[in-house]
């Protein structure tokens, strides 16, 4: 999911620059629109404009349409609300996993992992944050706050495993945690901070650069 919604990123990022090198005029009125939406009609309504035009939103228009017409999305909100918490909290809590595969190495010169993880930072910003929209709670911002408390206490608690084979790429996961926050509308680096230690994070980019260079010096 992740890979395929990077994949529209890049098509709606090229279907901007096309459109603003063409039809400048129309797309800087489309901005203004966007940045200066009133009511809650009229913000969606406007999204969605947006979004055919290449622009992003804070929650995804197009997802969150599809997500809407899904069997069962308009029955049992509660329930769907309920599942989209339990869904939060297992992705959570299983991101330290990844550090056990050999793939899930970062690299920095692409800016991204070889087993492409990276893309789960969009997958969990635009699908959390349309699940929480759909939920009726208004929440979503205090939900992807929740998640990345979760995310944090569990890759801490990954720093003091003792076993190299279960710790093997961590730094390379610290990293995917700080591109979930750079990838979120909703959350921001000084939030980050609060919940995971900079210093771990600037030791994990300086390891992954030290290690990658080992290998051109050694090629």
């Amino acid at each position: 999911i992740g890979v395929i919604l990077c994949f529209r990123g890049l098509i709606q990022d090229a279907l901007t620059e096309l459109l603003e090198d063409r039809i400048p005029f129309l797309t800087s009125s489309i901005r203004d629109f966007h940045s200066h939406g009133s009511s809650p009609h009229e913000s969606s309504l406007v999204a969605e404009l947006a979004c055919a035009a290449g622009y992003s939103s804070r929650v995804d228009p197009a997802l969150l349409n599809t997500l809407r017409q899904m069997p069962g999305a308009k029955n049992e909100v509660e329930d769907e609300y309920l599942a989209s918490c339990l869904l939060m909290v297992f992705v959570a809590v299983s991101i330290p996993k990844l550090a056990k595969s050999d793939s899930s190495m970062y690299q920095p010169q692409l800016e991204g992992h070889t087993n492409n993880i990276h893309c789960l930072a969009h997958a969990v910003n635009q699908l959390l944050g349309c699940l929480f929209s759909l939920g009726g709670h208004d929440d979503t911002e205090d939900r992807l706050k929740e998640f990345l408390a979760l995310a944090s206490s569990s890759l801490l608690r990954l720093g003091q495993e003792a076993s190299p084979q279960e710790t093997k790429n961590r730094e390379s996961v610290y990293i995917l945690l700080h591109q979930i926050v750079q990838a979120s509308p909703f959350l921001s680096m000084d939030l980050l901070e609060s919940c995971f230690p900079y210093s771990l994070l600037r030791n994990a980019y300086h390891s992954v650069h030290k290690v990658v260079q080992s290998h051109l010096i050694a090629a």
